[in-house]
């Protein structure tokens, strides 16, 4: 596989987009419930992209009557994935969140070799021991004895469950369901095909948002930020990044876009390190190139 300038923006932009959503959704934290964010993000996605998967929407049998795949798609990629990721951030910094999320690889390369048969190639191995290395640098913030200082916290563990699921879900984009292949399934748009799969992820997410209600239920303070918030979270993270994701996916496979994840811990660094008034060290550049690097390397196979 070649890297394109054309493919390498697909793939980029999503983790940036993501390392947003996560600093957003430590920002917002005691504003609303993680759960009912969740369920507004992707209510409003929907709303916003209603109007494009018109024929969709006055026929949706072509959905329900595929049912399975569907389902597990809206399940993993919206009703558990984001959903998940807001209650890590409840105890986890968005820098702990995005660097637990830089695993991705290993999880794609796992994923793909016990449920599909796809096993690693050398250079896919080297290619994560890179990423993963300007991971850490980022971690020991330019110092490698900073490792040993570093504190996992309950939201750590959730957010390893969540890119477990997103792992699953990017396979299951690349490898679709019977109905859902090239040929079998009907001549959507990307907006409609997107939309096949938000019917069933407002589904579940907002099922997970009432039994938050009814077992925790708390209060949302509006307020202008929020609302700027929700606006964010609904179009850049959700239409724009997962758009981008389908189609890198789709060209790149699993594996070699799980490297692109990588980059989200930087992103969401120079994001958080903006917003506090502070310019990026030079061990983020150093990541950024280590990681970059281990993308080149495992493209090459």
């Amino acid at each position: 596989m070649t890297l394109t300038p054309r493919l390498s923006l697909l793939l980029t932009l999503p983790p940036l987009l993501w390392a947003g959503n996560a600093v957003v959704g430590r920002v917002v934290r005691h504003d609303i419930p993680p759960l009912t964010l969740n369920a507004l993000r992707w209510g409003m996605a929907f709303v916003l992209l209603a109007p494009l998967a018109h024929r969709l929407l006055r026929n949706p049998r072509e959905a329900l009557s595929r049912w399975r795949g569907l389902a597990g798609l809206g399940f993993l990629g919206m009703g558990c994935y984001n959903a998940l990721q807001y209650l890590a951030l409840h105890t986890s910094s968005p820098l702990n969140v995005t660097l637990i999320t830089a695993s991705m690889p290993v999880w794609m390369l796992g994923v793909g070799a016990v449920f599909y048969g796809v096993k690693a190639t050398r250079r896919q191995l080297a290619g994560a021991v890179l990423s993963l290395a300007g991971v850490a640098l980022v971690i020991a913030r330019g110092d490698p004895a900073a490792l040993l200082a570093v504190h996992f916290v309950p939201g750590d563990l959730l957010m390893l469950v969540a890119i477990f699921t997103w792992a699953i879900y990017s396979w299951m984009l690349a490898r679709p369901a019977p109905g859902m292949r090239p040929g079998e399934k009907p001549d959507w748009n990307w907006a409609e095909a997107l939309m096949a799969q938000l019917i069933f992820g407002v589904v579940f997410s907002s099922v997970s948002a009432g039994m938050e209600q009814v077992v925790a239920p708390a209060a949302i303070h509006w307020s202008p930020a929020l609302v700027a918030a929700l606006v964010y979270v609904a179009v850049g993270p959700s239409l724009i990044a997962y758009r981008c994701w389908g189609l890198g996916v789709a060209e790149a496979g699993p594996a070699l876009a799980g490297f692109f994840v990588n980059l989200t811990p930087v992103f969401a660094a120079i994001i958080s390190a903006a917003l506090l008034g502070q310019m990026p060290a030079w061990y983020h550049g150093a990541a950024f190139a280590l990681i970059a690097a281990g993308i080149w390397v495992s493209s090459r196979g």
